[in-house]
This record gives C-alpha cells, sequence and structure tokens, in this order.
C-alpha cells in the first residue's frame, strides 16, 4: 500500500496593493459597524441645531485723522478679505498691504500711508527698503494686521 501525503502550498505572496486593498475594506467594515453603533448608541439624546457660519469680525476702531482712518480701513479690508503676496490681489481678493491701502484709500491719501506705514516698519526693521518688500516677507497675515493696526493708532496720536 502506497501512502500519499497532500503537501499544502505556500499562500501566494500579497503584493503591496493588494494588501492595502485587504486593509482598506477590513477598515471600511469596521467603521461601518461603529458608525452603526454610534446611531444605535445616540438614538435617545436630543439635537440641538447649532449656527455653523461665524460672525463677521468686527470693524476696527474710527479714526478722526485722515491717514489713521485710512490705515485702518485697510486693517479691517486685509481682515474681511484676507491677505496675501507678491501682487496686490489675488484671485480670491486677498489684498496686499498696499494693495489694501489703495482699495480702501476715497480721499487721495494713499502714499502719504504708504510712506508712514514704511516709517512705522523702519522703527522696527531699519533695514526694509519699502513696504511691498516687508509684505513679501512675512508669512502670515498675523504681523501685517498688527503693524497696520499699530499705525493707525500713533497716527491718531500724531494727528496724521
Amino acid at each position: 500500500m502506497t501512502t500519499t501525503t497532500r503537501t499544502r502550498r505556500a499562500p501566494a505572496a500579497l503584493d503591496l496593493d493588494a494588501r492595502l486593498a485587504l486593509t482598506d475594506a477590513a477598515m471600511t467594515a469596521r467603521l461601518d459597524q461603529a458608525a452603526v453603533a454610534f446611531e444605535v448608541n445616540t438614538a435617545h439624546l436630543p439635537v440641538t441645531s447649532v449656527a455653523l457660519t461665524a460672525p463677521a469680525p468686527a470693524a476696527g476702531p474710527t479714526y478722526d485723522t485722515p491717514i489713521a482712518d485710512l490705515l485702518q480701513r485697510a486693517h479691517d479690508r486685509i481682515q474681511r478679505d484676507g491677505w496675501t503676496t507678491r501682487q496686490q490681489r489675488n484671485t480670491r481678493g486677498a489684498l496686499c498691504t498696499v494693495g489694501a491701502i489703495r482699495v480702501a484709500d476715497r480721499s487721495g491719501h494713499a502714499d502719504q500711508a504708504c510712506a508712514y506705514l514704511l516709517d512705522v516698519i523702519q522703527q522696527q526693521l531699519p533695514d526694509t527698503p519699502t513696504v511691498p518688500a516687508w509684505n513679501d516677507q512675512q508669512t502670515s497675515a498675523g504681523p501685517i494686521l498688527r503693524t497696520l493696526a499699530h499705525a493707525a493708532r500713533t497716527a491718531s496720536t500724531n494727528h496724521l
């Protein structure tokens, strides 16, 4: 009598894509099960609606002097529309510092406001050649907004 022994073949090795697909299927099943469990466990809780819209930022103080008022309006404009570098206005409507001053200008004081802002900037950074150069060195709107607000306050104090 002859005995034959069956040998088991080694399972085929799965490549990365097959392993990722299996893991994705397993995780999807677990997430679906967790979602159902969550719905069952929270079905008895009362639901209150929440307003998802954020309130518009409040406008800053108004100033009686033209340069201070213009700098504050430029600050408010950047806060509302966003800030950009290397261009006066981007496709989303965000403005650079000079662009915001020019858009907010109602009385022809944009050049004076830019010159005063450069003076304020150069008090902290003496090597800054221009407002656009300083604007382009920034990585976020925070320093822009702080500097515009500070310049507006000091312009008001100096009756500009």
